[in-house]
């Protein structure tokens, strides 16, 4: 790479070492006519482009640049400051994404979990105001159901038959339903089922250790518990509420700019990993 390629910049005292082709991606802006020497407020100091604005958001312009995205960090909260850096470096698309800071905040999320255990049987019942996570989740619990033989739901018994996976109960895209435990079916047949929640391999059959496992697998995931109660003394349903911020659909945004051409870009949504 010549040196005419690589582009230094000290933006209050921040320094940026870059492409020239990076900083034309958008020819109207005022980076491009730097690079070009059209722009004289830029000063040319011992090889590098001193600029007097702010170093820290300069950084997110720059990924900006790189990646044609807007990625910010869930606790971000300059988007004025930094549509106003935007606008000063002349690029427009970008000022107009950050004006839309409704796409770009991240929200709280809400999700509850319902235990009964009732005799040999326990019920679960995840709601989420989410529905993607509850696709996510969906995708990582798995009922498996098979005959068994045996005294009650904590006997170690062992299968007789293969286990058969069956599908939860969607009742709404934002809630799902299952079970596991013990039935009685025929003389001294159980049908018996177990729950696997991924990447968690085990198959479980008592509901305590479903719940525990199902708990302990939202708080990995980022989920905070902020409350427990019972919402049905006489059923003994327990309740489970939790919270996280969650990225807005539109936080990753792909701006449909062909490097080197004018005029305003066309901003989409990019497509966020399920339950993040």
């Amino acid at each position: 790479m010549s040196s005419r390629e690589v582009v230094v910049l000290s933006v209050g005292g921040v320094r940026f070492v870059t492409r020239a082709s990076t900083l034309q991606q958008f020819p109207e802006s005022r980076l491009a006519r730097m690079v070009n020497d059209d722009d004289r407020e830029f000063k040319l100091v011992n090889g590098e482009f001193f600029v007097d604005r702010d170093g820290a958001l300069f950084s997110y312009i720059m990924d900006f640049l790189r990646t044609l995205q807007v990625s910010l960090p869930t606790d971000f909260s300059d988007y004025q400051r930094l549509q106003r850096e935007a606008e000063f470096y002349g690029l427009y698309s970008l000022a107009h994404l950050l004006s839309q800071e409704h796409l770009l905040k991240p929200r709280l999320e809400i999700l509850e979990v319902r235990f009964s255990l009732q005799e040999m049987q326990a019920f679960f019942r995840i709601f989420g105001s989410c529905s993607s996570t509850i696709e996510a989740l969906a995708e990582q619990i798995t009922v498996f159901t098979g005959q068994q033989s045996g005294q009650g739901w904590n006997s170690p018994f062992s299968s007789q038959k293969p286990l058969i996976p069956v599908p939860l109960e969607r009742p709404s895209h934002h809630d799902m339903v299952f079970l596991c435990g013990t039935e009685y079916s025929a003389g001294d047949q159980f049908v018996a089922r177990y729950v696997s929640i991924k990447p968690d391999k085990r198959k479980l059959i008592n509901g305590t250790n479903v719940l525990g496992l199902l708990l302990d697998t939202l708080l990995k995931d980022g989920f905070r518990l902020i409350s427990t109660r019972t919402v049905a003394s006489e059923e003994k349903v327990e309740c489970y509420t939790f919270e996280r911020m969650k990225r807005a659909a539109g936080l990753a945004i792909m701006v449909n700019q062909t490097p080197g051409s004018s005029g305003v870009a066309q901003a989409t949504r990019s497509q966020v990993q399920k339950g993040k």
